[in-house]
């Protein structure tokens, strides 16, 4: 099925759980840019997404921080649950 938005379908691509955003970051603190085969291991490590979905869900990731860092896009201001306070 073709789609002209990236966001108009809700496909293994578009949809993570926590779960799997936990370990994709935990997976590019293991892997990194040098790492051969790097996005077939995030993967692995991931589970049920592709080699090709993890790295598209990197190259979001960098844009967003890219938007954030040159104040494009301000940083959300998250309200305290209780459990974190010092």
């Amino acid at each position: 099925m073709a789609s002209s938005s990236m966001n108009s379908s809700r496909d293994s691509n578009s949809y993570w759980t926590p779960k799997q955003n936990k370990l994709f970051e935990k997976a590019l603190a293991v892997y990194d840019k040098d790492t051969p085969d790097r996005w077939q291991k995030v993967a692995a490590a991931v589970g049920d997404k592709s080699p090709e979905e993890v790295r598209r869900r990197y190259e979001i990731l960098v844009t967003d921080v890219m938007y954030i860092d040159s104040g494009q896009i301000p940083i959300p201001n998250y309200k305290s649950t209780g459990r974190n306070r010092r």
